[in-house]
């Protein structure tokens, strides 16, 4: 299943469709040679580059705009425009367009006039809110901050359909003066049988793709080239695909027989295009795998480059039949032949242009950099040094004529090297170091400067992780690197904050670094401060740290002043880190928020599971709401993967949504092992015809886990008690690797401006049996188990002075540690520390020597008395023994004894 962010990224895979990476695996040459240029042998080096993140938090970022005084603007999906100002590093919202953000439409596009300085002209491109389903590309004046809403001028008005996901792309770029818009095929991409969209059966016209993006009378699935004019009109310039007259098509095509064409660049020099198209998911055998490519794409010049009858290098699709549900010969690239009833264009075609790059799910062969799984590929710039000249931060040399390449949802970055004919000779990893989460634009500032636009970790969401990113390059003298550190950034006025720029760096050593703090219009310096806001209010913080050469980097963080997050305490007279069998276990949630004051309990989430065989705490511990804990873990490991291209949480999208497969199957004996069967074996018919793709690769029981989650998303959540008294039993019998985790958390309403805040707590009740192996830090030896050892791994190369530490461990209820322990040295002393090794001493227990020579030796229990602690703290444990030159012991693992007699 092929898709789009839900899918406006088209290229996302759905359930299951999922590789088991994140990201390729670099190797270092390809099937072909590289160009050399003249003196340089190698990639320059990565730490000459350095990124800065200029703003965080965007909501669906689409595109930007970079303006002359390197301000910015941002197109937000759900009609946001967002502006970035660039002195004082400050982000506000300047308009909120109303827009229809169904299926994957909205704000998709804007651009700024290549005459902006004389015209203050800035094009965006829309989804129009409303009945009538049409798409706008209007211009408006941009003065300072201010969008002049009356200067509102519709070039193109584009009608669309949205009963149907989807392929909305929407990208804007000017080149030579001349505006390129780019267009999906908002054809049906859910019902195609394992095929393309050619569906010519009465009434379908929605799911025949030659209705559409084969049609020459339609602006969908093409790439537009128009000359804005003055007045907001444009013409057509010379050398579109069709006759000005529209005796053919709509004049304003330049490249047609594309799929979602999501980010798409124009070479300055060449002035050839270049875009990424997002392709189908099909059942056809290709050359790589199923025909479901994504393809770069380069046109240089004005032609039909294929889909629904083509793809990749001009491999042919059959000709299916929706209505027999028989294959026939599919089209003559040379002649390809609309017959479509659904056509109201020509009905021969100009030939087919195969793709410049094109890959599928699974290993390329011909581009084995791309890697494998879901994708969603985007065309970046070409970098010509010499457009550059007085750049200060020009790429080097080495990346001349290279055309960048990007993709969404495998997180890389390429720099593409052509021959002088723009023929591909090869590709190779640019910055991967940086780690962008999912890059959705890329453009070059006029000062040499690379800004990348990150969409962020989840979809139809605000992500902390979206936002702008500067990337710059220098010789010479590097700029610093900057860096902030801060305790709690939310709270209620007036709210002193600690700032810390420590963690900035420079890569030049003998730089001496300065540090000035810019809060609102006050400056401040040092590394680090401490600032009292008195009044509510959002505040961007921003920290230059600048070197005695001139070089500077920034970093921006945000406060929250005027609500302060709820307290959220879990009370308990149980021990805080283990369980026994059949121990007692009180509790107690209280919630607190100073402006919500009464706390309505229907809000606070709770719930208590036992979690066994070790499953990821973290992850269940990070973000779940408490009910729901049993699960978090694998929702995490949902969400890493892209299944949300088909499946969101509550509403359907090209597949069902997850609660009503969950109601769906529900209380069905042996649903769990059918959903889990499914998503590793594929299938189709049960929700509609749209086919799931097999993935034999998924692990069977991450897709066990993946059906369960699923399954309890349509169980009714009970409210537990805020305060109870337990039994613990339900761990017995199911070995050691388990733990019961109590979790509860609140979200207040908000105050001052400021929205709601979450605060979460909870308890992680663990095996009382510890193996040493598993210290936090230490200087000791670790025996790993074989059979040499009798398969017992243990801590070992223990002398005088060494320690290990184990954190947090409440010591409530503790009488004893029983140790297991074996006689192999001098023997020595066993300290139990609190808070340090020469912290205070909570028991001590001697243990006596034995032969080196005797590796028999076998293992005994000592008893190490517990006394005087209070509270959870880090543990050290610290061997002594002065006069021994060499080990003392080993020791196998510890065992907390509770004072509760069951």
């Amino acid at each position: 299943m092929k898709s789009s962010i839900g899918l406006l990224f088209a290229g996302a895979l759905c359930l299951a469709s999922v590789s088991r990476s994140d990201k390729p695996v670099f190797r270092n040459v390809e099937n072909a040679h590289p160009v050399r240029i003249a003196g340089v042998s190698e990639g320059p080096d990565s730490s000459r580059f350095t990124y800065t993140k200029l703003v965080s938090g965007l909501d669906e970022p689409m595109e930007m705009a970079i303006l002359p005084n390197y301000d910015m603007v941002v197109a937000e999906r759900k009609g946001a425009v967002r502006y970035f100002n660039n002195a004082t590093k400050e982000l506000s919202t300047i308009a909120q367009f109303n827009v229809f953000s169904g299926i994957e439409d909205g704000l998709l596009g804007v651009a700024v006039d290549p005459d902006f300085k004389q015209n203050n002209w800035i094009y965006f491109y829309y989804g129009v809110g409303g009945e009538k389903s049409v798409s706008h590309l209007a211009r408006f004046e941009l003065k300072g901050q201010n969008l002049i809403q009356d200067s509102k001028k519709v070039l193109l008005e584009v009608p669309t359909q949205r009963k149907y996901c989807c392929h909305s792309a929407g990208y804007l770029t000017f080149s030579g003066g001349l505006l390129y818009l780019s267009i999906g095929d908002n054809t049906n991409a859910e019902e195609i049988e394992g095929h393309t969209p050619i569906d010519e059966r009465p009434g379908r016209e929605l799911s025949d793709d030659q209705a559409a993006t084969a049609n020459s009378n339609d602006y969908r699935g093409k790439i537009l080239r128009i000359k804005p004019e003055a007045d907001g009109t444009y013409t057509i310039p010379d050398g579109n695909l069709f006759p000005k007259d529209g005796s053919q098509g709509k004049p304003e095509i330049y490249a047609m027989g594309v799929r979602n064409p999501f980010r798409i660049s124009v070479d300055p020099k060449t002035r050839y295009l270049y875009w990424g198209d997002v392709g189908p998911d099909t059942e056809v055998p290709g050359s790589e795998g199923k025909m479901s490519y994504d393809e770069i794409n380069q046109a240089r010049k004005p032609g039909f480059f294929g889909y629904p009858y083509f793809l990749g290098d001009n491999e042919v699709f059959p000709d299916y039949d929706f209505a027999t549900k028989k294959e026939g010969p599919g089209k003559d690239p040379q002649k390809p032949i609309n017959d479509s009833p659904h056509n109201t264009g020509i009905r021969e075609l100009p030939p087919a242009q195969p793709a410049f790059i094109w890959y599928g799910k699974g290993p390329s062969k011909k581009y084995p950099l791309v890697g494998k799984g879901g994708a969603s590929a985007m065309a970046g710039p070409v970098y010509y040094s010499d457009l550059y000249p007085n750049a200060p931060y020009k790429l080097p040399e080495y990346y001349n004529g290279k055309l960048f390449i990007f993709e969404w949802i495998r997180k890389w970055i390429m720099a593409v090297t052509m021959d002088a004919n723009g023929n591909y000779v090869s590709m190779e990893p640019f910055l991967p170091q940086l780690k962008v989460v999912a890059p959705i634009d890329m453009q070059i500032a006029p000062d040499g400067a690379i800004y990348l636009l990150a969409y962020g970790t989840n979809w139809f969401a605000r992500n902390t992780d979206s936002g702008i990113i500067r990337v710059e390059y220098a010789e010479g003298n590097r700029n610093p690197i900057a860096a902030v550190t801060t305790g709690k950034t939310i709270g209620a006025a007036p709210f002193t904050a600690t700032l810390s720029a420590k963690g900035s760096k420079d890569y030049d050593a003998a730089d001496k670094l300065t540090y000035e703090w810019k809060i609102g219009a006050k400056k401040l310096a040092g590394e680090e401060i401490k600032y009292t806001f008195t009044k509510p209010g959002t505040y961007n913080v921003v920290l230059t740290v600048s070197d005695q050469n001139g070089g500077k980097g920034t970093a921006t963080t945000e406060f929250k002043i005027g609500n302060t997050p709820p307290e959220v305490k879990i009370e308990t007279k149980a021990n805080r880190s283990f369980y026994w069998d059949n121990a007692p276990f009180d509790y107690s949630i209280k919630v607190t928020d100073k402006e919500d004051g009464n706390i309505q309990r229907a809000k606070i989430h709770a719930g208590f599971n036992y979690l066994a065989f070790g499953k990821d705490l973290a992850g269940a511990l990070s973000g779940s709401e408490g009910e729901n804990i049993r699960y978090a873990a694998t929702a995490k490991l949902y969400a890493s993967l892209d299944c949300k291209a088909c499946h969101t949480l509550e509403t359907k999208s090209i597949g069902p949504a997850l609660k009503d497969i969950s109601k769906k199957y529900t209380g069905n004996a042996g649903a769990a092992d059918m959903l889990a069967r499914k998503i590793i074996t594929g299938g189709s018919g049960n929700w509609g015809s749209y086919p799931m793709p097999p993935h034999a690769d998924l692990p069977e029981k991450d897709a066990k886990e993946i059906a369960g989650y699923i399954l309890s998303l349509g169980k009714n959540a009970q409210q537990m008690p805020l305060s109870a008294q337990l039994k613990l039993t339900e761990h017995i019998g199911k070995g050691n690797e388990g733990a019961y985790v109590l979790q509860a958390s609140y979200t207040d309403k908000g105050a001052n401006g400021i929205g709601p805040q979450k605060t979460a707590s909870h308890i992680v009740l663990r095996n009382p049996l510890v193996q040493m192996e598993d210290y936090q830090e230490g200087n000791v030896g670790v025996v790993i188990a074989t059979q040499n050892t009798g398969y017992v791994s243990y801590i070992a190369n223990i002398t005088n002075g060494k320690y290990t530490r184990f954190n947090q461990i409440d010591l409530t209820h503790i009488r004893n540690i029983r140790l297991r322990i074996q006689e192999h040295g001098a023997g020595g002393t066993i300290e139990l520390r609190q808070g340090g090794r020469e912290g205070q001493l909570l028991g001590k227990v001697d243990v006596p020597g034995g032969r080196l020579d005797d590796l028999k030796a076998g293992w005994k229990e000592v008893l190490l008395p517990v006394s005087g602690s209070k509270g959870v703290h880090d543990l050290y444990l610290v061997f002594r023994n002065e006069k021994a030159k060499g080990p003392l012991f080993h020791i196998d693992w510890m065992y907390f004894e509770n004072d509760f007699n069951p």
